[in-house]
């Protein structure tokens, strides 16, 4: 295996309190709640849905975090009631007991453009079923994450818990911790290795006698749990030459894409995740489905060639970025002021000063504003961070 497997964590002194839509989190404009989007694919009606929701019981906004999913701001106290029947009503809320460890990234675009060596929009499904039916399976943390990757490398490398990367049409490398663990199956084994190797996340967990949110945390975890799999009695996998798995992905694709079967896909950006409930009202009317990226993007797929530039005019007069050069594609903030009681300032606004004047600090270069030194939000890979601080703005600059 290419790492260790070593904790790389202190042990968690406390519960996980990662926030889902009917554990919401008090922040200090009002209840957070988190709405899991497995695969980030979620119908027009749906969106349309949770677009009502934000005007009707949030502050109108939807947030897109970095695995895919959708955030509501500003909830009353007990506005969670509603807020679940609502989604309950829509399909997006299957249990009630595994709604905060539904968290799947699944290739954008799979299935639809070249680059890929399997469509893994099934798996994501299958799953996610096989989630909801497991009672032991509504114990994993909320942070726990599957990543489903086609082949093209685009969410591998998005430090899963355990993942799925396509070698080929025929073969399927099982990740865990981000790193191959040398079990392979086929497509059509694939979902129950994902399963069996969540459940054995819980069951090394157990072993342990341990708090983890993340299997990295364990002792050996990658180690130990691929160990679990190996032993002669599983079905499922057999062993293969290790691979590297590909990095991070920086940013995610962009603009138009032509699909296999002639129609087109456009990728907008939305600036800072921020989703306006217009914005997805309009989104919901130019596709039956759109599929949500961790880039904080929104993939509007299956257009027909006449409809595409009307389609792009309409979402870029809303703020929508089509451009891969646009600076949009280098800045993610934290919720900032009023959102959060910690932050020292108004981070949004500030990074949105900074990008409509030009004066994008350390050149430009792809940065995370922070409210304070805890940097929430803050992306993978290679970043600058601009931290508030009692006296300014700091430009944190990590040295690896």
């Amino acid at each position: 295996m290419s790492s260790s497997g070593a904790s790389v964590s202190p042990p968690r002194d406390r519960v996980d309190a990662c926030p889902g839509a009917l554990q919401t989190h008090a922040a200090a404009d009002g209840g957070l709640a988190r709405v899991r989007v497995p695969g980030g694919a979620i119908s027009a009606a749906q969106l349309q849905a949770l677009a009502a929701a934000a005007r009707e019981l949030g502050d109108g906004h939807l947030e897109l975090t970095s695995r895919g999913n959708l955030q509501l701001r500003g909830l009353p106290s007990g506005a969670e009631v509603e807020l679940g029947e609502r989604l309950a009503t829509a399909g997006l809320l299957p249990s009630a007991t595994h709604e905060r460890v539904r968290n799947v990234l699944a290739s954008t675009l799979s299935g639809r453009t070249e680059g890929g060596h399997v469509d893994v929009r099934p798996w994501v499904g299958a799953f996610d079923a096989g989630l909801c039916a497991d009672p032991v399976l509504a114990e994993l943390p909320g942070r726990f994450l599957l990543t489903l990757d086609d082949g093209r490398g685009d969410v591998a490398g998005l430090g899963g818990d355990v993942g799925l990367l396509a070698l080929s049409a025929a073969t399927v490398a099982l990740l865990l911790g981000g790193v191959d663990s040398g079990l392979r199956c086929s497509p059509a084994d694939a979902v129950p290795l994902a399963l069996d190797a969540t459940r054995a996340f819980l069951a090394e967990r157990s072993a342990q006698g341990s708090t983890a949110w993340r299997l990295t945390e364990l002792a050996d975890g990658p180690t130990r749990v691929a160990t679990r799999l190996a032993l002669p009695d599983h079905q499922n996998g057999h062993l293969g030459g290790r691979v590297e798995v590909p990095g991070a992905a920086v940013v995610g694709p962009v603009g138009a894409a032509t699909q296999v079967d002639g129609r087109t896909a456009l990728i907008g950006v939305v600036p800072l995740g921020r989703l306006t409930a217009d914005q997805a009202d309009l989104l919901a009317r130019l596709a039956d489905e759109v599929q949500l990226t961790p880039w904080r993007s929104v993939v509007v797929p299956d257009l027909a060639e006449d409809a595409v530039d009307d389609a792009a005019v309409d979402l870029f007069r809303t703020g929508m970025v089509f451009d891969e050069a646009s600076p949009w594609l280098q800045v993610t903030t934290c919720a900032g002021r009023p959102g959060c009681a910690k932050s020292l300032a108004d981070v949004r606004a500030d990074a949105l000063t900074a990008v409509s004047t030009r004066t994008l600090p350390a050149g430009g270069a792809r940065q995370h504003w922070a409210g304070c030194e805890r940097r929430c939000g803050r992306p993978q890979g290679g970043v600058v961070d601009v931290v508030a601080t009692p006296s300014g703005y700091e430009l944190w600059i990590d040295e690896d």
